[in-house]
């Protein structure tokens, strides 16, 4: 089954992302402390179709993206670096894209997959983000419920 092993925010744009071991989640808004639940993301202004109140990456995609940055001679990124809220283990976080979900007890709907961008190469000085995580950048996530979301916490659809 799959589950959260990875979860961080950060306070504005282009600030380093803070690991959390839990960490409180609003219905309509996203994490508490984050950028995008405060309205201060990168995309908070942009109109949009879909919600984008946390975002979501598959630690495998993490992997499979730092393995190719590597074989390029380039420098891989750790988990935080990816600018992504929830790191999970076990599961194609795509296919979340249009469904319901729990992590624990707070529901999410998957919104829309994510574009990588030059961001996590800018704020690092690590170089080849957007190509090497294109296609498995993660998802983002409407926050339907408000909770806590833990780290180790199981990821449900219905």
């Amino acid at each position: 089954m799959a589950s959260v092993v990875g979860l961080f925010v950060a306070s504005a744009i282009g600030q380093p992302m803070q690991t959390c071991t839990s960490v409180r989640v609003f219905a309509g808004r996203g994490l508490e402390g984050d950028r995008y639940e405060r309205g201060e993301g990168s995309y908070s202004k942009l109109p949009r179709a879909a919600a984008r109140h946390v975002s979501l990456i598959a630690c495998e995609a993490i992997e499979a993206a730092n393995r190719e940055l590597v074989q390029r001679g380039l420098i891989p990124f750790e988990a935080n670096e990816t600018r992504r809220n929830i790191v999970v283990d076990g599961m194609d976080v795509y296919g979340l894209l249009g469904k319901e979900f729990r992590i624990g007890a707070v529901r999410l709907r998957g919104s829309e997959p994510t574009r990588p961008c030059h961001l996590p190469s800018a704020v690092t000085g690590k170089m080849g983000f957007a190509e090497a995580y294109r296609d498995r950048g993660g998802v983002r996530a409407e926050v339907l419920s408000d909770g806590i979301i833990s780290i180790g916490d199981l990821i449900q659809t219905d």
